[in-house]
């Protein structure tokens, strides 16, 4: 039988990279919401919710995803 190719990431590592994608879209999604035109001053601009909370939580999906790419895959030696 063919050796199997080594790769640098192993299955937990990609569905550890689409968990932090996930939190960083989150993040970002959190983020939205209506913005201030010339005539009209939206104060939801100023929430907690956009100018605290999303960013934090796009940081730790941040975070979460160089874990994942730095993250080593378990060998198994068999022959």
């Amino acid at each position: 039988m063919a050796d199997k190719q080594k790769f640098a990431f192993d299955k937990t590592n990609f569905i550890l990279l689409a968990i932090g994608m996930a939190v960083v879209i989150l993040g970002f999604i959190l983020m939205s919401g209506p913005g201030s035109s010339p005539t009209h001053f939206e104060p939801s601009i100023f929430s907690a919710r956009r100018i605290k909370v999303a960013p934090m939580v796009s940081l730790a999906g941040f975070l979460f995803m160089i874990y994942a790419i730095v993250r080593k895959p378990k060998t198994t030696e068999s022959k």
